[in-house]
């Protein structure tokens, strides 16, 4: 596999909620870091990072704009959607990614706070506009 196809396979393997299967493409002391966030170090706390994610959320999809490589760096443009029941935030992510003798070393995303945060309001407000205005139930006669 070339750095981008282990790179949309990890995403891919995120998309379906199957930590283990994107750890396979981990190296053992992979670094994964949320920016500004600490880092998480190593195989395991990545793990457990990602472990979270899954169940706290019930759903991830990442929409890969762009994807470049060069030697073991892969950056990605893309949108990231976290779910979470009805609730559902779309915002931009911009991740560099490391890739040495096929497994991902280091996993750094950057994206704008106040634009994750605005999209984590619209989608709270989308949950409580359909709370209020319920679909109208069906009669069957």
């Amino acid at each position: 596999m070339t750095e981008i196809q282990i790179v949309t396979d990890f995403l891919s393997a995120l998309e379906d909620l199957d930590v283990d299967r994107a750890l396979t493409h981990a190296a053992p002391g992979m670094i994964y870091q949320n920016v500004p966030l600490p880092p998480a170090r190593g195989r395991a706390a990545v793990g457990k990072t990602l472990r979270a994610m899954t169940r706290y959320g019930t759903g991830f999809e990442a929409r890969v704009h762009n994807i470049a490589a060069s030697g073991p760096v892969v950056l990605t443009e893309r949108t990231d959607v976290l779910e979470r029941g009805a609730w559902r935030a779309e915002f931009w992510v911009c991740g560099t990614f490391e890739v040495h003798d096929g497994k991902i070393t280091l996993w750094r995303d950057y994206f704008d706070w106040t634009t994750f945060l605005a999209a984590s309001a619209k989608g709270l407000a989308g949950v409580v506009a359909s709370a209020l205005n319920p679909r109208p139930r069906t009669t069957t006669r």
